[in-house]
């Protein structure tokens, strides 16, 4: 063989790996056989690796445990678990039409004989548990080879431990030789030379190798992709395919996040990186052996095998600067270490790392200060049982003050030159905010920056993150389709991805065209919306936040609905009282905030309800409130939200009495001779996390053993809003479960709440002609009739609108824009780097979710008009 003839692209072999779930099912086996079937047409030489039956690996780990409880005899806890093992395989057999072969049944016979040797001796060695283990494997490949031969193809089944041979590693254990053990990879030619069969299909195992005694090893959990790399590396193969239940890497678990996005391509350090960090597609020690020589790597569905799938390579991907993953890994114990001691001091981490070394633990993460350091450590490389780290404490204990904290959750941020976009991730790591944050790290190969936090928030904050710092990069050419859009039902997209504007499409173009700029507000949306908040169980009060949008139009609907209305000036209230007069003054929160004296003394005087948010008032004024009910706001020590300008508690907020002026408010209440008949908080906008109205619920109800006369809590609005088109939104369902809750525990209270976005934002939409189109270098721009005049949520606070070309809604989005207003800021930008269809003058553009906020924030600076408001 020629070192031509040597190169991956020459190669005539491919490695299969199939995972456990690919190998369970008639349906995945018939899709398997049709890619055997490709490869034999490409003129490739098919190599088989693959898993146990999935589930068969645990069983065989719960058949040792209840083998060892047996005493003597193979007991009926261990036979009902034999049985279970040994009828998943002749299900499968019956269901591939295939008869069990010899080999098998003698495999079952064996596996029996084993257990049964446990019960008798009572202990299980580490080259025993390898042993049983490697069953799995070697009784699924059998059925695989049956099925393959039963259509027709020319297969012959290999006894991986005959291929693959362990390395002896220094300083390792008995039980890492055995139960985690690493092969040695370089090419084989003569392995190469006995495979040259053309035609022939080779099938083997995953997870198991031999050592040189010729003992059963294995190479740990989800060995599996490492027994395939190592195959591809021996045999030079063209490439190694990993078949999984997932047709690719993507940018998050597409399980937890629908939006997360196929990663079309990667390169090595890439991939191994977001292995590392918890991605589940691929083991992270598989990369190495195909990236030594340049072997690329193809991830691709059992289940769908002709979706596009990831390929890895030495130059995949985009070399550019960008975040491409959002990861998540679970159950982390962290140990920190703290003394005074080691400040300028010679050796002590590594004395504190030898201890880790003498207990056999690995060390993930790492963070120093002066005075302390704390550690990561990550199950899956360490059996952390209570033994173990209550031993690792004690002698740590002798070196310094110990805590371990858990568990927790080591969420990352993954993607290259990571340190090149820390500015740009801003909005991002604002969500950290209202995280403790136990442990921070940059990875030395600038791929990724690590936070541990509660593992309780890991999720929410995945789902957050990813939608900041990968979802809005909708152009990449490496970020290929959402999980929702390969995988979603078609009626639950259409649910979903489907807004009220699709509908009333013509109806709109015409109003931009006539307007130019125009805010459209839909009738049936705003009334579904009031209509889902007055259902919810435990709420007895809706009071609509002004403030959003004070359309007359609006407000006449939201009163029909039965809502009523919090306002936070005087010509609010003043307002609604004019829209409605007939309106019940009961119907009516005033909310004001460092207003003047006289504001209080006309609210009091006009039967609303009135709140005081500090002390001032009862301070400078107690006469104003004398025998007045009134409520007061309370702030609970957090603050919630999107941004920082839209969270409304916590020490830089201006809002609320901090709970520790609770005592003194109790005696201003007093000596003013007023009634607290309601306590009132609001965390901030844009909270997703139903606990959130939890929280203000115990804090509230709390203070109700102070404040005796209280018979309403108000747990103020800020319900999350999708930004983006097909994010979910709070879950009304579980915000209703926390309401009833509350109110169960206190059934003589009076619930309310207190939204404004989350009526109006959905239901309003900005319309805005195009103007002008200019390139300037690489970015370019699409100019509309109207701007941050209009809309400035986005100059404000960074929000996220979703604009589409209404005009062009059914052509292909190829060319990315700024969309910019004719303001003279530089900060009129209603949206970068956006995905939209070859765009002209004339146009018209929609951007979404724009009722709440609006034409209410809206100005005429630079003495140009914004646009108008029509409700349809």
């Amino acid at each position: 063989m020629t070192m031509a003839d040597s190169t991956p692209a020459a190669s005539p072999w491919v490695v299969l790996k199939f995972g456990g779930t690919s190998v369970s099912s008639v349906a995945n086996w018939k899709n398997i056989a049709a890619v055997v079937r490709d490869r034999l047409a490409e003129g490739l030489r098919p190599v088989i690796v693959h898993s146990a039956l999935s589930g068969i690996t645990d069983r065989l780990e719960q058949l040792l445990a209840v083998s060892l409880d047996s005493h003597n005899t193979l007991g009926n806890e261990a036979q009902a678990v034999m049985n279970q093992i040994e009828q998943r395989h002749r299900d499968l057999a019956r269901d591939l039409g295939v008869t069990p072969s010899q080999d098998l049944e003698e495999q079952f016979k064996r596996l029996r004989q084993i257990a049964a040797g446990i019960a008798l001796v009572g202990e299980v060695s580490e080259r025993l548990r390898a042993r049983v283990m490697a069953q799995g494997e070697l009784m699924a490949t059998r059925l695989g080879a049956a099925f393959l031969a039963s259509q027709g193809l020319d297969v012959q089944w290999v006894d991986a431990r005959t291929v693959l041979k362990a390395e002896q590693r220094r300083n390792a254990n008995l039980r890492s030789s055995y139960l985690s053990a690493t092969c040695n990879y370089e090419p084989d030619l003569e392995l190469q030379r006995r495979w040259s069969t053309q035609g022939t299909v080779f099938i083997s195992q995953g997870f198991i190798a031999s050592d040189e005694q010729g003992d059963t090893v294995l190479l740990g959990r989800g060995g599996s992709d490492t027994s395939g790399s190592y195959f591809a590396a021996k045999l030079g193969a063209r490439r190694l395919e990993i078949w999984t239940d997932v047709p690719g890497m993507f940018s998050a678990n597409p399980r937890s996040v629908p939006t997360a996005r196929l990663l079309r391509a990667l390169e090595y350090d890439e991939a191994q990186e977001i292995a590392s960090s918890g991605a589940k597609v691929l083991h992270p020690r598989c990369i190495m052996p195909v990236k030594q020589y340049g072997i690329p790597l193809y991830v691709y569905a059992t289940q769908t095998p002709k979706l596009e799938g990831t390929v890895i390579t030495t130059h995949g991907g985009n070399v550019a600067a960008q975040v491409k993953a959002v990861t998540i890994k679970k159950n982390i114990t962290l140990v920190s270490m703290e003394t005074v001691g080691m400040w300028h001091s010679v050796g002590f981490l590594a004395d504190a790392f030898q201890v880790f070394k003498d207990h056999g633990l690995s060390i993930d993460l790492v963070s120093t200060s002066e005075t302390s350091v704390t550690v990561s450590l990550d199950p899956a490389a360490n059996t952390l049982d209570k033994s173990t780290l209550d031993a690792l404490m004690v002698d740590l204990g002798k070196l310094c003050r110990v805590e371990v904290i858990g568990p927790c959750a080591a969420v990352s941020l993954v993607g290259r030159n990571i340190r090149a976009i820390l500015h740009r991730l801003g909005d991002a790591l604002e969500l950290f905010e209202e995280q403790k944050i136990y442990l921070v790290t940059q990875a030395a190969n600038d791929l990724n920056i690590t936070f541990v936090i509660d593992e309780g928030q890991g999720d929410r904050l995945v789902s957050r993150l990813h939608d900041i710092a990968i979802q809005k990069m909708t152009a990449d050419r490496v970020l290929g389709p959402t999980w929702e859009e390969l995988y979603g039902p078609k009626d639950k997209a259409a649910i979903d991805l489907k807004q009220w504007w699709h509908d009333r499409r013509n109806d709109l173009i015409s109003l931009g065209r006539e307007h130019s700029a125009a805010f459209v507000y839909d009738r049936a949306t705003l009334t579904a919306k009031a209509k889902a908040l007055r259902a919810l169980p435990g709420i007895e009060g809706v009071f609509y936040a002004l403030k959003a949008n004070w359309h007359p139009d609006i407000l006449k609907l939201f009163a029909e609905q039965g809502l009523g209305f919090e306002c936070v000036s005087r010509a609010e209230v003043e307002h609604v009282m004019k829209t409605l007069p007939k309106l019940d003054r009961q119907k009516i929160l005033f909310t004001p905030n460092f207003a003047p004296r006289a504001e209080y003394e006309w609210g009091v005087q006009q039967g609303i309800w009135v709140t005081l948010d500090n002390l001032h008032p009862l301070k400078a004024w107690p006469e104003v409130f004398k025998g007045r009910d009134v409520f007061i706001r309370i702030d609970t020590g957090y603050g919630r939200g999107h941004h920082d300008k839209v969270r409304t508690a916590g020490v830089h907020s201006k809002f609320g009495v901090p709970l520790f002026e609770m005592d003194e408010l109790e005696r201003l209440v007093k000596a003013s001779g007023a009634r607290v008949v309601g306590l009132h908080a609001h965390t901030g906008s844009g909270v997703f996390t139903v606990d959130n109205w939890k929280s203000v619920g115990d804090t509230l109800t709390a203070l109700t053993q102070r404040f005796k006369d209280v018979r309403i809590v108000d747990l103020g609005g800020g319900l999350g809003v999708p930004e983006r088109l097909g994010q979910q939104g709070v879950q009304l369902s579980e915000f209703g479960e926390t309401l009833a809750a509350l109110k169960a525990a206190h059934p003589q209270l009076t619930l309310w709440i207190e939204p404004g976005r989350y009526l109006v934002a959905e239901a309003g939409v900005l319309l805005a002609q195009v103007t002008q189109l200019k390139g300037k270098g690489e970015v370019n721009y699409v100019g509309v009739a109207t701007g941050m005049n209009s809309l400035i949520r986005p100059a404000l606070y960074g929000a996220h609108h979703e604009i589409v070309n209404l005009t062009r809604l059914d052509d292909l989005a190829t060319e990315v824009f700024n969309v910019v207003g004719p303001i003279c800021e530089s900060g009129d930008q209603l949206g970068n780097d956006r995905l939209l269809p070859p765009t002209q003058e004339g146009d018209v553009l929609l951007i979404a979710t724009a009722g709440a906020y609006g034409r209410a924030m809206s100005s005429t600076y630079n003495l140009r008009e914004p646009a108008i408001e029509v409700l349809i």
